[in-house]
């Protein structure tokens, strides 16, 4: 029996892909051109959701092939550190190179781990990576030459070779984010389609089923490790870049609690849900911490509880597969 793995591969997308590939790319030079009109803490805050959607994406890697990362922040830090430890010790200063970099040392961090994590499920899985997750955290709390707990700070990224002046280097940094987000997107949304990413979905719902057809789930698992190691630590590079600063809290559980969130309140159906649940969650938390300083929490936690009540399967669900949905329903 041939081996789904070695199915010849798609030169071109199916026609839903393209369309959907023509409509993200339409939504990302939409978000550049509306760029210069925009006040600054709101680009400051697309440029939060859009690094942080992607460290979500990673999570939803995952849940496709029916498990969950609560220690996402484990990526997200070694992305920023890596990027941060390239600029600061080498002297490498690009932003691009640098945010591929981040991914880069992310993936590497995560590669001898996956054929382990990829032997586990349901709550082993999460909390297994959730403590590797917080051993990175405690070796980075006590490294000094990492800066400790309070990590350290780096400069001002240069572009192509040009060194950004400091009233400009806040909007350069807003569209760089959300053209790489946007085309690490768009590869995931082309992956997710691919015959080797619909494997994750049978593997979700039967993997004996996978193994009979001649996949390994193994394989499959540990490769989607490997690229939601990849994905979240450009989000975590992408995030130093803007903030200018990194620390050990970007490892802390309370961290891949968040992402974690952002993944459950867009579904995994939806590359484009993950990133609008990103950003009504900055934006939940700015005018919750704005409005409600003490009990912000609470807020996000009302809200998130209201959407698993009324879209459960994530905001993803308002546009994608509902027939899906509808079927699912009926099966329970």
């Amino acid at each position: 029996m041939r081996s789904l793995i070695n199915d010849p591969p798609i030169k071109t997308p199916p026609p839903g892909v393209q369309r959907k590939l023509i409509t993200g790319v339409a939504l990302i030079a939409l978000l550049i051109a509306v760029g210069p009109f925009l006040p600054k803490w709101l680009t400051f805050l697309i440029t939060m959701a859009a690094s942080h959607g992607l460290v979500s994406l990673g999570i939803i890697f995952l849940m496709r092939g029916g498990v969950v990362s609560f220690g996402q922040g484990l990526v997200f830090a070694i992305g920023g550190y890596v990027a941060a430890l390239a600029f600061v010790k080498l002297g490498f200063t690009d932003a691009i190179g640098l945010t591929f970099i981040g991914g880069l040392g992310a993936a590497l961090v995560a590669l001898p781990f996956a054929p382990l994590i990829a032997r586990y499920r349901g709550i082993f899985f999460a909390m297994l990576t959730l403590a590797l997750s917080m051993v990175v955290y405690g070796i980075l709390v006590k490294t000094d030459v990492l800066g400790g707990s309070d990590g350290f700070n780096m400069g001002r990224p240069t572009l192509f070779g040009q060194q950004l002046a400091d009233i400009l280097s806040g909007y350069v940094l807003y569209p760089l984010t959300v053209v790489i987000s946007g085309a690490v997107a768009l590869a995931a949304r082309v992956y997710f389609d691919s015959p080797r990413g619909l494997i994750s979905l049978a593997v979700r719902d039967n993997e004996l089923r996978v193994e009979y057809l001649g996949a390994s789930v193994r394989q499959t698992m540990a490769i989607n490790f490997v690229l939601a190691a990849f994905v979240g630590g450009i989000g975590g590079a992408l995030t130093v870049l803007s903030l200018g600063h990194v620390n050990p809290d970007f490892s802390y559980w309370t961290t891949s609690g968040e992402f974690v969130f952002v993944a459950i309140l867009g579904g995994y159906h939806s590359v484009l849900a993950v990133f609008v649940a990103s950003t009504v969650l900055e934006i939940v938390r700015s005018f919750s911490g704005l409005y409600f300083p003490d009990t912000w929490q609470l807020v996000l936690g009302v809200f998130l509880l209201t959407v698993i009540r009324f879209l459960p399967h994530g905001i993803g669900s308002l546009w994608s597969n509902r027939e899906l949905f509808k079927r699912k329903g009926g099966e329970k």
